[in-house]
C-alpha cells in the first residue's frame, strides 16, 4: 500500500510538471499576443490556427539547435546554472495546495522563501560563469534587486500569515470565505505585486537583461537549450507567483473556473505592465525597496501584531 502511494504521488507530480510546461508555453504565446496588439500589430499567427502551436515550434527549434560555449567560461558551472534554475522553479509547484494525492506543506510558506533564495544563487553564478563583462553586471544587479525585494516580500507574506497564524496555504481559503484580503490588506496588496514584479526580473524592473545598455544581461552568452530553461524558469515562475497572489489576496485555492480565471488574469496583467511601463532607474528601484516598501510592511507588520494581540 505503502509503495502505491508513493507511485501515485510520483505520477501527480509528474502531470503537475507537464501542466506547467504547458501552461507556460501558452503564457509565452499569451504575451507574444497581447504585446502584438498593445503595439498594434498581430503577434503569432502562422503557425497552426491562430499561432497556436508557436510556442512548441520555439521550443522544437531552440532544444535542436546547437550549444555554444564562450571558450573562457567556468563550464561546468556555466553550464549546469540554467537547469539548476528551472528545477528550483518547478520545485516551488509542489506547493500548489491539492486537496488529493500529493505532497501536503504545514509549512509551504517558509519551503517558498527557501526556494526563491536559492533561485538567486542560479542568476548570480550564471552571470559569473560567463566569464563577460556584461553578464557578470547583469547578474550582480538582478541579486542586488531580487534580495531588496525579497526583504519587503517576506514581511508583507508575514502579514498575511499573522492574519491565519499558520504558514499552510490551504488555509488562506477558509480565511477569505467571507471577505478577500484584497480588502483587508490593499495597501500592502499592490506593494506585493510590484515586489512580484521585480522578483521575477519583469519590466519595468528588468534590470538583470536591460537591453540598452547590458546587451540581454546575464543570460548574453546563452544560446539554444540553455536560454530556454532560463526563459521557462522565468516564465513558470511568473505564473506561481501569479497563483500566489490569488491564494493570498483573492479568495485562496479552489477548484473552480474562477480560480483559474483569476489566475490569468494576474498573469496578463504582468503582460500589460510589460507593454506599457519603461523601465526604472536602478538606484530608483533600490530606493522605492528600502525607503518606501520596507517601512510600509513594517509598519503594516505592526498593524496587524497589535490587531492580533488586542483580538486574544
Amino acid at each position: 500500500m505503502y509503495m502505491k502511494d508513493i507511485f501515485l504521488i510520483f505520477i501527480g507530480i509528474l502531470i503537475l510538471i507537464i501542466g506547467v510546461l504547458v501552461g507556460v508555453a501558452f503564457l509565452t504565446l499569451l504575451e507574444r499576443k497581447v504585446l502584438g496588439y498593445i503595439q498594434i500589430r498581430k503577434g503569432p499567427n502562422k503557425v497552426g490556427l491562430m499561432g497556436i502551436l508557436q510556442p512548441f515550434s520555439d521550443a522544437i527549434k531552440l532544444f535542436t539547435k546547437e550549444q555554444t560555449y564562450p571558450s573562457f567560461s567556468n563550464y561546468l558551472i556555466y553550464y549546469f546554472s540554467p537547469v539548476i534554475s528551472f528545477i528550483l522553479s518547478l520545485f516551488i509547484w509542489l506547493l500548489v495546495p491539492y486537496f488529493f494525492n500529493m505532497v501536503m506543506f504545514n509549512l509551504g510558506i517558509l519551503f517558498f522563501f527557501c526556494c526563491t533564495s536559492l533561485g538567486v544563487y542560479s542568476v548570480m553564478i550564471a552571470g559569473w560563469s560567463s566569464n563577460s563583462n556584461y553578464s557578470l553586471l547583469g547578474g550582480l544587479r538582478a541579486v542586488a534587486q531580487t534580495i531588496s525585494y525579497e526583504v519587503s516580500l517576506a514581511l508583507i507574506f508575514i502579514s498575511a500569515v499573522l492574519l491565519i497564524m499558520d504558514f499552510n496555504l490551504v488555509n488562506f481559503f477558509y480565511y477569505q470565505k467571507y471577505v478577500w484580503f484584497l480588502m483587508i490588506m490593499f495597501p500592502l496588496c499592490l506593494c506585493w505585486f510590484s515586489s512580484m514584479l521585480a522578483e521575477t526580473n519583469r519590466t519595468p524592473f528588468d534590470f538583470a537583461e536591460g537591453e540598452s545598455e547590458l546587451v540581454s544581461g546575464f543570460n548574453i552568452e546563452y544560446s539554444s537549450g540553455g536560454f530556454a530553461l532560463i526563459f521557462l524558469a522565468e516564465y513558470s515562475s511568473i505564473l506561481f507567483m501569479s497563483l500566489l497572489y490569488v491564494i493570498v489576496y483573492l479568495g485562496g485555492y479552489e477548484l473552480n473556473f474562477f480560480f483559474y480565471f483569476k489566475l490569468v488574469m494576474i498573469s496578463f496583467l504582468f503582460i500589460w505592465v510589460r507593454g506599457t511601463l519603461p523601465r526604472y532607474r536602478y538606484d530608483k528601484l533600490m530606493y522605492l525597496a528600502w525607503k518606501i516598501y520596507l517601512p510600509i510592511s513594517l509598519n503594516f507588520m505592526m498593524l496587524f501584531l497589535g490587531f492580533k494581540i488586542f483580538l486574544l
